[in-house]
């Protein structure tokens, strides 16, 4: 009965998150005939407001974000072309991450750097987990080493996840709300339909931080043996 809990506790952590943030944002993807314009438009907007120099906007299927390589404020196609509270809401939120890259805030820019490490050692890490038990045969020492290294990897990665989490949360609520509330963006009305759905922004990588907390303690597990 304990482990039938502790599994049940365990998918609710996980997948518990990430269920509340697509409902939020679901719940309020509705059209509104009152609104001036899109969420592209609203993204455009602030980047002019802000002279957010070279920053651009864009269409994408890989799910909303902002790339600082090429300094684009990516949208899915139903936020980029929709007049809803969700459209207009999150595009601010990704035009928050372009204002933390263009300031060079630090925070922003150590989860950027950390990003492009984690992403080429997530390519590296599954060859190096198969060659592993080959040069076991030869150095057996190695095996040990190798998963060490595969481990660091992970707690890198895990690190990021949890970093990601108050830029995620800055662009919300330092940037974001400021922006939509002080421009008079929004009826009074919407406000805290926009709070919620800026948490929800925020909180958008949480499951994956928890999904990378909990990969790193099972293969620590292995490292004590």
């Amino acid at each position: 009965m304990l482990l039938i809990l502790v599994i049940v506790l365990l998918v609710l952590l996980l997948f518990a998150p990430s269920w509340w943030v697509q409902r939020v944002l679901r719940r309020h993807h509705e059209q509104r005939d009152d609104f001036p314009g899109t969420g592209g438009d609203m993204a455009w907007h602030l980047i002019n407001k802000l002279q957010l120099h070279g920053v651009t906007v864009e269409s994408t299927l890989a799910g909303d974000h902002y790339d600082p390589m090429t300094r684009t404020v990516r949208l899915t196609d139903d936020k980029l072309n929709g007049k809803t509270l969700t459209s207009v809401v999150v595009a601010a939120h990704e035009v928050g991450h372009a204002y933390q890259h263009a300031r060079r805030e630090w925070l922003f820019q150590t989860r950027t750097g950390l990003a492009l490490v984690s992403m080429w050692l997530e390519r590296i890490i599954p060859l190096a987990l198969l060659a592993i038990p080959l040069l076991a045969l030869v150095f057996p020492a190695a095996m040990r080493w190798g998963l060490l290294i595969a481990v660091s990897a992970m707690l890198l990665s895990t690190f990021l996840h949890f970093l990601t989490l108050p830029v995620e949360w800055d662009a919300s609520f330092g940037k974001a709300l400021p922006w939509l509330e002080q421009g008079q963006y929004l009826a009074a009305d919407d406000h805290r339909a926009a709070r919620r759905i800026l948490q929800a922004a925020a909180l958008t990588y949480l499951a994956a931080s928890l999904v990378s907390l909990l990969n790193v303690a099972r293969w620590w597990r292995y490292l004590r043996r």
